[in-house]
């Protein structure tokens, strides 16, 4: 009997998958177990198992097919194994006998408005209607007399400033409707309108809209060009970027800190970390260090419900640590930093990416990360924009390390210093409370008795 083989449940939130290699073909012999097809997803290469024995009858798919949860892949000649296997699944989910309802008690004549009316609409109901001035109706314009509301392709009349103004912002001027004499608009228009955008009142621009690439020109007119497919995990990148830039708003500040007692701890005890399986880099202190740093500081181990009008607060700490393959950039998630001695985190960190540099690692080994760590100190470079790892609320970059002339008691000395980038959400954080979580980091780098005293 023909067994119809699909692509299982790979995990929560996976919207893309892409079809890597076929292992077998028409006419092979598999068994229970034996890998079929490898997929990748926007967090691991996954190989398929087949469920059953028998033989393929027909390859459904090919590598780089674009798939989804339940789509076929194989057609496997399974025998009575697979007749008596669908006869089980047949039964077990056969609808249960229905059970005559009982006849329904009067209700009331009459209901309350608030008391029909689904959870969801009560809760926007509770949400005060913003002021008439400022609303945003579904066409993305705001409110404003039928003969103005411009559609685009429309010349919009308007000053050649205020055209510049809103490209500055990021405004595109035929959404704006203009107050004055037939429709003009003024810059006063355009930042009221992104006021609005910015208030949360625009919510009916749908996003794909609101984030449509511009049309690209024919770069073959100047020369030779090749085109290759985006891989799963560099459109999802690309995807999730745009997404964390456009709706955080980020913040960065910098600072760098003398390393050179701490580096000279780490080749002391390098060896020792060695002997346990791991690796002590700078890297591994410093998540030390900021595994530590949120416990002192739990508003950057946060998540931001704007729906809910909330601040999620989480109480473990799970460092996600960023990390560079052929695939792209791929982050698996250190559970408990804050609980992990420096060995510990230093054989974890480099498991784990070796894990996801060969493909092997597990989805939920890429899940559920509170803070990101990224270090592009052994490529190159001194401080960056690291985007914040959305719904996360920030992220440290770790830059290369230099030496430099520094005045130390009086005298010069060269000192090994680390620069650090902490990028986080406007919107939870504050200046302040940037600058002070990055200071606790680097005191506590700097004299690492900061950690004894205050982590």
């Amino acid at each position: 009997m023909a067994f119809e083989f699909k692509v299982p449940q790979l995990g929560d939130n996976i919207d893309t998958i892409q079809v890597t290699a076929v292992m077998v073909k028409a006419g092979d012999a598999v068994e229970i177990e034996q890998p079929v097809v490898e997929l990748e997803t926007d967090k691991a290469t996954i190989e398929v198992p087949s469920t059953v024995a028998g033989t393929v009858l027909e390859v459904h798919v090919a590598a780089g097919d674009q798939l989804k949860t339940g789509d076929l892949l194989l057609s496997v000649d399974a025998g009575e194994a697979a007749a008596a296997a669908e006869a089980i699944e047949e039964v077990q989910t056969q609808p249960e006998p229905e059970v005559p309802a009982k006849p329904a008690e009067a209700e009331p004549e009459a209901a309350t408005e608030a008391e029909t009316a689904p959870p969801a609409a009560q809760q926007v109901e509770a949400v005060p209607a913003p002021p008439p001035e400022v609303e945003v109706k579904p066409d993305e314009r705001l409110t404003a007399p039928e003969s103005v509301i411009l559609s685009e392709g429309v010349q919009v009349p308007a000053s050649p400033s205020v055209r510049r103004f809103a490209r500055e912002i990021g405004i595109e001027i035929h959404r704006v409707a203009g107050s004055g004499a037939e429709g003009r608009v003024s810059i006063d228009d355009v930042k009221t309108f992104a006021r609005a955008l910015n208030e949360g009142r625009a919510t009916a621009a749908p996003a794909a809209e609101m984030a449509a690439p511009s049309p690209l020109p024919d770069f073959s007119r100047w020369g030779e060009i090749e085109r290759h497919k985006m891989s799963v995990v560099r459109k999802v990148t690309a995807e999730r970027m745009a997404q964390s830039w456009s709706q955080v708003p980020h913040v960065t500040i910098y600072d760098k800190v003398d390393i050179t007692e701490l580096e000279a701890l780490r080749l002391k005890f390098a060896d020792r970390a060695e002997k346990l399986g791991g690796k002590l880099s700078m890297a591994v202190m410093v998540c030390k260090v900021v595994g530590h740093a949120l416990k002192q500081y739990p508003r950057f181990n946060a998540s931001l419900d704007l729906a809910n009008q909330e601040i999620i607060y989480k109480k473990s700490i799970h460092l996600g640590i960023a990390v560079n393959t052929e695939r792209g950039l791929m982050v698996p998630v250190v559970r408990d930093a804050d609980r992990k001695n420096m060995v510990e985190l230093s054989v974890e960190i480099l498991h784990l990416a070796q894990k996801v540099r060969t493909g092997k690692i597990a989805l939920e080994e890429m899940e559920g990360g509170t803070f990101t760590v990224s270090n592009l100190g052994r490529v190159s470079g001194t401080f960056f924009t690291p985007i914040v790892n959305y719904p996360e609320v920030a992220i440290l970059g770790i830059g290369r390390t230099h030496n430099e002339l520094a005045l130390v008691a009086g005298q010069v000395q060269e000192r090994i210093m680390l620069p650090l980038s902490l990028s986080f959400d406007h919107r939870v954080i504050d200046g302040a409370d940037g600058a002070a979580f990055l200071r606790w980091v680097t005191d506590a780098i700097r004299e690492p008795m900061v950690l004894a005293l205050e982590g």
